[in-house]
C-alpha cells in the first residue's frame, strides 16, 4: 500500500512564501509523475504544477514564475515551492502522484490535501 501525506500548508501575508511537501511511504519502486492540484471553495479542483519522471514541469498560468516544483527521488518527496503568495492563491491543496509499486504496477495516489491561506 502506497501512502501520500502533505505538509507545509497554512496561513501566510500576500507576498509571503510557503512550501508544501509531499512524501509518499509504502511499497514504492519509483514515482513516475508528481503534481499539485488545488480546490478553492465553490471551485473545481485544477492541477497548478506538474512533473515528470523525466523532470518535465508544467504550470497553470496564473502560477508560473511563481511556483516551482521539485522532488527529491532518495527520499520519495515531492515539493512546492510557493512565492509572492496572492489572496486568489486560497485553497485547499493535494499531492497526486503516479507510483510503480513493487509489484510493478503503476497506480495513481493522492493525498489528503492541505489548507493554504493567503491573506489580504
Amino acid at each position: 500500500q502506497v501512502q501520500l501525506v502533505e505538509s507545509g500548508g497554512g496561513l501566510v501575508q500576500a507576498g509571503g512564501s510557503l512550501r508544501l511537501s509531499c512524501a509518499a511511504s509504502g511499497s514504492i519502486f519509483s514515482i513516475v509523475a508528481m503534481g499539485w492540484y488545488r480546490q478553492a471553495p465553490g471551485k473545481q479542483r485544477e492541477l497548478v504544477a506538474g512533473l515528470t519522471s523525466g523532470g518535465s514541469t508544467n504550470y497553470a498560468d496564473s502560477v508560473q514564475g511563481r511556483f516551482t516544483i521539485s522532488r527529491d527521488n532518495a527520499k520519495n518527496t515531492g515539493y512546492l515551492q510557493m512565492n509572492s503568495l496572492r489572496p486568489e492563491d486560497t485553497a485547499v491543496y493535494y499531492c497526486s502522484a503516479s507510483i510503480e509499486g513493487t509489484d510493478w504496477a503503476v497506480n495513481d495516489y493522492w493525498g489528503q490535501g492541505t489548507q493554504v491561506t493567503v491573506s489580504s
